[in-house]
């Protein structure tokens, strides 16, 4: 990237942009935290003036690591887009000649923007997104949203450059999806009579703004359908059907969506009067039919038959999905065996690996400056076999393993320290409560019920396990890692020693 140009003399557009910035940083931190922490969000402010003879700005921070340079022809370059583009809105009548040219104005000189940007980012390890202008004393103001680009680039997604009926353009992803609703948070708030004057970041903000992106990611394979995505809501629909149980049982199965007749189903048999995919009770009933080979399946709107995946299939066709229901209100969107999205007690997620190998090495050293092969390779040997605990459990390694055992011996069991083996800890993980040891792997007790102060930070979506091992490492005067192996096979590493 070139060496960042300093405007001559800072500029102040209106009173609260400073504070706007810090509360766009402080969403885009809590959102794309909740995706992945190694997204490491950053936002800044770019304002580029109508007026020609002005130069362009970084507003905020002052040190935003931009040059401000490239982007001073942002809006002439914007306008010559805009010539070269159809108008948006051409088809529907609610909408003014006012609200055409400004929209049209606005697409144009974020594009423009945005090729700058990506110029900007060619050799960068990070990537920049231009969000929607907003026109403000003479100036546009683009808040821009920088990602790392490796963990960006990490994840499966569809094809891009897909579009609603009204020019808007479809989510390729769920990070994508994040994407447009930060950019459109962004766009109310800087569009108040005040812009920033009001905290825009409220508890649980982010949780809301990772619904809402799970919806609007359904919304691309509703329309690869040829379904109307304002109608079907996939993502509420499979999150209504995962929460219902049948007869005590959680529902496990897979929902095969595409339309009837694909090359690449096979009917079982048919259901001579198909099922509403809305009817969630009889789909929830439907799905007890299922086995590991045979699935529901559905055109987005009902479940017509049971069935199976035969042959080949194009992944490029992008018209065959699979919701794959884990345990109870736990769901995956699947497309040509890629997972794209988690669902968990109705917030979505990115598709994690059960475990990461180099996370819990990299959490190892952070946490105990422990580099020991031999050391490390027994405790990655522990956790991979916790992980398979069909009904989830928990390790917690600390420095003080036997001074905590000895403290909370009242609510555990205490055991002769043993290094733990693959065998041993089968046997240990398989009844309720934490398993406590130390860095060298020796196990001091087992079935501990953990304590800890409450920090604000639990998750009200996750299980009682998670948030007592959260408050537990978070309330710990020693170095100490959580392992939290969830029912459904997911793992978490929280540790005390944060990056």
């Amino acid at each position: 990237m070139p060496t960042s140009v300093l405007a001559p003399g800072p500029i102040l557009l209106w009173p609260y942009q400073a504070r706007y910035r810090l509360a766009a940083q402080a969403l885009a931190k809590e959102l794309f935290d909740a995706l992945d922490d190694d997204l490491k969000p950053y936002v800044l402010l770019l304002a580029l003036p109508i007026d020609a003879s002005l130069p362009a700005r970084c507003l905020e921070p002052e040190e935003s690591g931009l040059p401000f340079e490239p982007f001073c022809d942002a809006v002439s370059r914007g306008r010559l887009i805009q010539e070269a583009t159809p108008r948006p809105y051409i088809e529907r009548d609610d909408v003014t000649p006012a609200m055409i040219r400004r929209k049209h104005e606005g697409l144009g000189v974020r594009d423009a923007v945005q090729q700058t940007l990506d110029e900007l980012d060619e050799h960068a390890t990070y990537q920049h997104f231009a969000g929607w202008p907003v026109m403000i004393r003479g100036y546009f103001v683009v808040t821009v949203l920088r990602l790392q680009r490796k963990p960006l680039r990490s994840y499966p997604s569809l094809r891009p450059f897909r579009f609603y009926t009204d020019g808007r353009p479809l989510a390729s992803s769920l990070l994508v999806a994040a994407m447009y609703r930060f950019n459109e948070e962004g766009v109310k708030a800087l569009s108040e009579p005040e812009p920033g004057a009001s905290i825009f970041v409220r508890p649980r903000e982010s949780e809301e703004l990772l619904r809402s992106a799970g919806k609007t990611f359904l919304d691309t394979p509703a329309q690869a359908l040829g379904l109307d995505p304002s109608i079907t809501k996939l993502f509420a629909t499979c999150n209504t059907i995962s929460s219902l149980r049948y007869e005590g049982a959680e529902g496990v199965g897979k929902l095969l969506l595409a339309r009837r007749g694909h090359p690449n189903l096979e009917e079982v048999f048919a259901l001579t009067c198909p099922t509403e995919l809305t009817d969630y009770r009889a789909v929830r009933k439907l799905l007890e039919m299922t086995t590991p080979d045979v699935h529901l399946l559905a055109d987005g709107e009902n479940v017509y038959a049971l069935g199976r995946q035969i042959d080949h299939y194009d992944a490029e066709r992008e018209d065959l999905f699979v919701i794959s229901f884990i345990t109870h209100y736990a769901w995956e969107l699947q497309h040509a065996s890629h997972t794209l999205l988690r669902s968990h007690y109705g917030l979505p997620g990115l598709p994690r690996t059960r475990l990461s190998r180099t996370g819990f090495r990299r959490a190892l050293k952070r946490t105990f400056t422990l580099t020991d092969t031999a050391k490390v390779e027994r405790l990655w040997d522990v956790v991979l076999e916790a992980s398979r605990q069909k009904h989830g459990t928990m390790l917690v390694i600390t420095t003080e393993a036997l001074a905590e055992a000895d403290r909370l011996k009242l609510q555990c069991t205490l055991i002769e320290p043993v290094p733990l083996t693959p065998l041993i800890t089968r046997l240990v993980t398989s009844i309720d409560g934490a398993v406590l040891l130390d860095p060298e792997g020796y196990c001091y007790s087992i079935g501990v019920i953990l304590d800890g102060r409450a920090s604000g930070r639990g998750d009200s979506t996750r299980g009682a396990r998670y948030n007592s091992a959260l408050r537990y490492v978070e309330s710990s005067a020693y170095p100490c890692i959580a392992i939290v192996v969830s029912e459904d096979g997911l793992v978490d590493v929280i540790t005390s020693v944060q990056e």
